[in-house]
């Protein structure tokens, strides 16, 4: 794991100067190394500039050093992130008559890209943002994983080879603006309108105006001049064989679906169990990271070593629950406790640890500070499990909704959304005060009027404001078709397509994969384990993983729905189905006690300057109101809203990006 940067443009004092300072401000991604290229400049002085800086986990010896050129084409690559079928790629370039210095990945990517050029990033498997620059054909390759899980951001200079660099790119927007570069950084508005909704900016679309994030299994290819020769998303996510139906869940016991499912996963946890580093497992309480933790140990022939994240705080912590199951499965367990002071003290660098503005992200990093302060560099979790086999609430109400939405096709519009208002009102979601309550029950008028919509339904049901309170927050910023449903209108295209003709369970799947996942999730976990320099692994983010779970029937993938009865049948195996019959319960820190608590003081001197609120966006008075509302305890006004407010205001001021 570790850190990219490049620029496009004249190979001139000014431009190495601006690399230097990505590269160091991305110091913390690769402490174990940094290096620097350039190409030869062309007639006009131009080429590309690279930079890296390395967190080493294979081949820990000065061969796998970068940025890394190839000695017979003289072409360059500096990588992030790993190919987890790197030997076997190896092996097939050896029978071609290549040979190796190293022993890692990163000159088997340099070898293949060398071979076959852009096209051979089909046959990688892993996390990875790279840039490649192809020096006989004079241009620069940037490409990210299939499933986003490794970032890369770029910037185009509106004034083009003219203004003495035409792009730049990283891979954090805090070391794009660190470049000094893009002159006094300026907000972006669809990113306030996208935040306010989701609590994170969604992709391509950053916070920052003129900075833009590389879809997930996108490649670009650069000429020299900045100038795009080719883009394309060169994976989307696989379709089932029309001919599967819907199957059936088994009775329990295990089938050939549960055999081959169970292979799938345990082929790809012990790829991502391959590092010359010392490595562990986040283990909480939870279908996921128990299945990886257990097939993790299978693989292993000693203890594997798990951790897990405690709170002072009974009622949030899952300490016993892990604790049993970590003796069930034979690990070597720790456990981390995190009070409410050291959670207040260690707070700024926690939140300067985030790349850009998210409500989530927090647990992550005390974890990630946890695993590394322990001497490990490399840690597997089990996030994706609930976008793979139907863990979330969403797989049973958004179909629910859509069931009902076509059974009253007939009915006339407005009786339908009196009716919803009333049941809304019988179940909280309706109340008098300075502030409506905020919940789901209380978006259903909103989630009635979209009928069969499946992707304003699960916006709807994400958006941590409803439509109105949004529009109060928010009343200057300029509404237009480049945000549509609290998304950029290309991801909002790109969802549309993915889904159109998918049944509706499948489809909830790619949106939680897409958006939840791939645009939350991923994003915080990088930045969030790069912080303290980990190396965060996914066994269950995998695309050769999701196309064999993509090709699964109906039934055996999803029923009964929020069960994972899949994942527990295949993924726990040997392990006593009670350890994990409980209601599930999120990987969450105890926010709203703090935020009453010792949090108190600092968000309120925050949340009351309308001078800070105002230059992000937000209509001060509002927010005000919001956080009165909230101390006095309003029904349906849950802490995530409060905090997300926070951290927008505090990331923007904190990096100078403002409107």
């Amino acid at each position: 794991m570790c850190g990219i940067a490049g620029i496009i443009g004249r190979i001139d004092d000014r431009n190495r100067a601006a690399l230097g300072r990505m590269a160091s401000a991305m110091r913390h991604r690769g402490p174990d190394g940094e290096g620097t290229w350039a190409s030869p400049p062309d007639d006009r002085g131009h080429g590309c500039l690279l930079a890296h800086r390395r967190l080493s986990i294979l081949d820990l010896s000065t061969a796998a050093d970068q940025p890394m050129v190839d000695p017979e084409s003289g072409s360059c690559l500096v990588f992030n992130g790993e190919i987890y079928n790197f030997q076997a790629l190896r092996d097939r370039l050896r029978s071609e008559g290549a040979s190796f210095r190293s022993t890692g990945d990163t000159e088997v990517l340099l070898r293949s890209l060398s071979r076959r050029g852009p096209d051979a990033v089909a046959g990688l498997r892993g996390m990875f943002a790279f840039a490649w620059w192809d020096e006989p054909g004079r241009s620069l390759v940037l490409a990210r994983d299939p499933l986003g899980i490794k970032p890369l951001y770029v910037s185009a200079n509106p004034e083009g080879p003219e203004g003495g660099w035409s792009l730049a790119f990283a891979s954090e927007v805090r070391a794009l603006l660190a470049s000094g570069l893009l002159g006094r950084p300026r907000l972006d508005p669809r990113a306030a309108a996208c935040y306010l909704w989701n609590g994170f900016v969604p992709g391509p679309v950053t916070a920052v105006r003129g900075i833009e994030s590389l879809r997930p299994g996108e490649l670009r290819v650069l000429d020299a001049s900045g100038r795009a020769r080719r883009s394309e998303i060169y994976w989307s996510v696989p379709r089932p064989s029309p001919h599967l139906g819907n199957g059936h869940p088994t009775d329990g016991r295990p089938g050939p679906i549960d055999g081959a499912l169970g292979d799938a996963l345990q082929e790809s946890v012990g790829l991502h169990l391959v590092s010359d580093v010392p490595l562990g497992v986040f283990l909480s309480g939870g279908i996921d990271s128990g299945a990886v933790a257990n097939l993790a140990q299978r693989a292993s022939d000693r203890p594997v070593q798990t951790f897990t994240l405690a709170f002072e705080e009974a009622e949030h912590s899952e300490a016993p629950y892990s604790r049993a199951i970590a003796g069930a499965i034979g690990s070597e367990h720790r456990e981390v406790v995190l009070s409410g002071s050291r959670f207040a003290g260690e707070l700024p660098r926690a939140l300067d640890a985030l790349d850009q503005p998210t409500f989530d992200a927090l647990n992550t990093y005390f974890m990630s500070v946890a695993v590394r302060e322990a001497g490990l560099t490399v840690a597997l979790v089990g996030t994706g499990g609930d976008e793979l086999f139907g863990g979330y609430s969403s797989f049973r109400d958004l179909p629910t909704l859509r069931r009902w939405a076509r059974r009253t096709r007939w009915l006339p519009r407005l009786p339908k959304r009196a009716a919803a208002v009333l049941a809304s009102a019988a179940k909280g979601g309706r109340g008098r005060g300075p502030v409506p309550p905020q919940t789901r029950w209380a978006k259903l008028p909103e989630m009635v009027a979209a009928g069969e919509d499946l992707l304003l339904l699960y916006q709807l049901a994400y958006a941590l404001f409803l439509p109105e309170m949004q529009a109060s927050l928010m009343p200057d910023l300029p509404i237009d078709g480049s945000v549509v449903h609290g998304l950029p209108e290309g991801l909002a295209s790109r969802l549309l397509a993915e889904t159109d003709g998918r049944g509706t369970l499948e489809a909830v799947s790619v949106l939680e994969q897409r958006c939840f996942l791939g645009e939350r999730l991923l994003r915080d976990s990088d930045a969030a384990g790069m912080a303290p320099s980990l190396e965060i692994r996914l066994p269950l983010v995998d695309h050769r993983l999701l196309g064999h779970v993509s090709g699964m029937p109906t039934g055996p993938r999803y029923e009964p729905v929020g069960r994972k009865a899949a994942l527990r049948r295949a993924g726990l195996v040997g392990l006593d189905p009670a350890l994990f019959d409980r209601p599930k319960r999120g990987f969450e820190l105890p926010l709203e006690r703090w935020i009453r608590g010792s949090l108190g003081p600092e968000i309120d001197d925050t949340l009351r300057d309308q001078r800070l609120c105002s230059a992000v966006g937000l209509h001060g008075p509002t927010v005000g109101r919001l956080w009165d509302a909230f101390r006095d305890g309003a029904p349906g006004l849950y802490w995530s809203r409060i905090w997300s407010l926070y951290v927008w205001i505090r990331w923007c001021h904190a990096h100078g990006v403002l409107l």
